[in-house]
């Protein structure tokens, strides 16, 4: 998988994305307006900001509470390259990889918002070079790759249609 770099925006501890990035708490509104109004609740005018191919640098337990893939859908519009938090709520995490986006579990501390930070999936290695900052993440498997590569598990299942689970 080829190597992620963008611009860190940062937040903070416990950001369920069910309520920043759900229609459940703005009904009638699209994903597209959601985009442009997503984690204003915790950090105002991070939408706004946030620019295609940045990467969203959280604290612990990132999407906490979150079994809505809505929230996804809603960071591939924003132009979320990845994720790098501590640690990430089980059903978020499992719902970026099986949607395409990379998640990486990382410690965070020193890094700041408008750092470059580059995240290598195959290695696992997290670096933000002007602040002399390398962090050790498990490396994401090579199927995990595979599916982030190909955009997630529905367009990985449609190109490889003979691939079995067992």
């Amino acid at each position: 998988m080829n190597i992620i770099k963008g611009s860190a925006r940062v937040l903070g501890d416990e950001v369920s994305t069910d309520i920043h990035c759900s229609s459940k708490y703005l009904p009638g509104k699209d994903t597209a307006y959601i985009a442009t109004v997503a984690f204003e609740q915790v950090a105002p005018g991070f939408a706004k900001a946030f620019k295609k191919g940045d990467v969203l640098v959280a604290g612990k337990n990132f999407g906490i509470n979150s079994s809505r893939e809505q929230a996804v859908h809603i960071m591939h519009q924003m132009g979320v390259a990845a994720i790098v938090a501590p640690s990430f709520g089980r059903q978020f995490f499992r719902n970026a990889i099986n949607n395409g986006l990379a998640v990486i579990e990382c410690d965070t501390g020193g890094i700041s918002a408008g750092d470059v930070i580059e995240i290598d999936p195959s290695s696992g290695r997290v670096t933000v070079a002007a602040r002399n900052i390398t962090r050790a993440a498990p490396p994401l498997p090579a199927a995990v790759q595979a599916l982030l590569k190909a955009g997630g598990l529905i367009p990985f299942l449609q190109k490889h249609p003979d691939w079995n689970l067992s």
